[in-house]
């Protein structure tokens, strides 16, 4: 059985996103996707409520903000701090057993992505690459996270970053069923990945949270 899971996938606890924990179950039943990565900003708070109260796979990561960009963290159990080395962030989602993600690693347009100096200092410390984000302008920069993973062997995986429950399943992979980490790690390896580009209108509502905050 191949399910379909949304690799990541924000919520209100992420400070440029106002959606619901209510809205993610809603729009994931109603996509008929059978799981989603819950990646919020430098915290898991969201995800691991979202666990709790969801009938599908929920899989608790993190997208961590490090001195030179960022990093997802999977199947973690606690918050990774934000501001830590590259080498230091990976170290401690080691030490939570959880997995390394290089999310969109060659955006063009995103100052928080990874830098490639870190990159290749820390690519042998990485499980998977992001070769499809939903939210990545131009095409060739995806393209160019598939050819990176593909000359070095990583497992290949897509999300949405959704910000917006219209986002939620616009970037997803098919991957054989797995029961917790390792199950996932294995089969992750095989899994085919989807997405659709999602408009560009939707970086203004993010920006325009991160500008005036969510309380006006």
């Amino acid at each position: 059985m191949l399910l379909k899971i949304d690799m990541h996938v924000h919520t209100r606890y992420s400070e440029d996103c106002l959606m619901s924990l209510e809205e993610v179950v809603k729009e994931v039943e109603e996509k008929r996707l059978d799981g989603v990565a819950i990646t919020d900003h430098n915290t898991i708070q969201g995800a691991l409520k979202l666990k709790q109260m969801a009938s599908f796979e929920v899989i608790v990561g993190e997208e961590i903000k490090t001195k030179e960009g960022e990093i997802v963290g999977y199947f973690l159990r606690e918050k990774i701090p934000p501001d830590l080395a590259p080498e230091e962030t990976i170290k401690r989602i080691r030490s939570q057993n959880g997995l390394v993600c290089i999310p969109h690693p060659f955006d063009r347009l995103r100052r928080s992505r990874l830098s490639f100096q870190a990159i290749e200092r820390i690519k042998s410390e990485v499980d998977i690459i992001e070769v499809f984000n939903a939210r990545n302008v131009f095409s060739k920069d995806n393209e160019k996270a598939i050819d990176f993973a593909n000359k070095n062997g990583f497992a290949k995986i897509a999300g949405s970053d959704a910000h917006t429950k219209y986002e939620i399943g616009n970037g997803y992979i098919e991957i054989e069923n797995f029961s917790k980490k390792d199950g996932f790690i294995r089969n992750v390896k095989k899994c085919y990945y989807f997405g659709i580009k999602s408009p560009i209108y939707v970086h203004i509502n993010t920006k325009w949270i991160k500008i005036f905050g969510k309380n006006n």
